[in-house]
């Protein structure tokens, strides 16, 4: 069983980590795109552009099936990546978790980079989703960049800052890019200094992993044995994972299997 998964950088390795703990034993393509990071501020065109070359590159090591571990290639180059791919590799995209965010009656604090917030595509799921609650809407500029070099202190800014605008009363964030998963313990500290109770953070890569294991049709086995391999791809050519992977613990669950640089 092999498992790929596609973004700018290493916002990918939430899903990956989540993949590796429900199927230790599935091979990984990580299929990134470090020239092109960030995909946010360019063009739908150009995003989707990059998008399909990353896509194409993971295809070629003939994966089960392809998660799309980015929220905003999502918004835009999804249906071109299925109309590509599918049936014959089935693609699985990314959602904002505000679904399950709502059900906790609200207020709700959507956490995203400028792009996606107050973008159509996220109004249209507050709409569908969260129409019975409070949301707001909190752009985080500079966090998926911060995280994407492990720059610890840009990392603290962009978080206080977005903590700074979330209102006290809310009871869920939901973290709106891949990038924001693997600073959950420092958005939590953050929240708790602004004087908000234990709010509930809402990510995507757990849900994700388990509908890719769904669409192929394999159950989760956490104590599967043995370990699965891991392939890097950068800009579609073999590589090692980023030294910055290392900063995160999905990182270095990863890094266990393949050496980083």
């Amino acid at each position: 069983m092999k498992i790929a998964l596609m973004d700018s950088g290493i916002g990918l390795l939430a899903a990956a980590g989540a993949v590796r703990r429900l199927r230790p034993d599935a091979d990984l393509v990580l299929s990134c795109d470090p020239g092109g990071m960030p995909w946010g501020p360019r063009t739908p065109e150009d995003l989707t552009a990059r998008a399909l070359d990353v896509a194409r590159a993971a295809a070629a090591q003939r994966p089960d099936a392809l998660i799309v571990a980015c929220n905003t290639a999502s918004v835009h180059a999804l249906p071109a990546l299925r109309t590509e791919l599918e049936p014959g590799l089935p693609v699985i995209g990314t959602v904002p978790a505000i679904k399950p965010s709502a059900a906790s009656g609200g207020p709700v604090a959507i956490w995203a980079t400028p792009a996606t917030t107050g973008s159509s595509y996220q109004r249209g799921l507050i709409r569908e989703f969260a129409d019975c609650v409070d949301v707001t809407e909190i752009p985080c500029p500079g966090l998926a960049d911060a995280v994407e070099h492990a720059d610890e202190a840009a990392v603290d800014r962009a978080v206080a800052a977005a903590a700074a605008l979330t209102p006290r009363d809310a009871r869920a964030v939901v973290l709106g890019c891949t990038h924001y998963e693997l600073v959950t313990e420092r958005i939590r500290a953050a929240l708790r200094e602004r004087g908000l109770p234990p709010v509930a953070l809402h990510g995507s890569a757990g849900a994700v992993a388990a509908q890719v294991l769904r669409r192929i049709g394999v159950a989760p086995a956490p104590s599967a044995q043995p370990a699965g391999g891991l392939t890097v791809l950068l800009g579609g050519h073999p590589g090692d994972l980023p030294r910055a992977a290392l900063a995160y613990a999905e990182g270095r669950l990863l890094g266990a299997v393949a050496p980083a640089r």
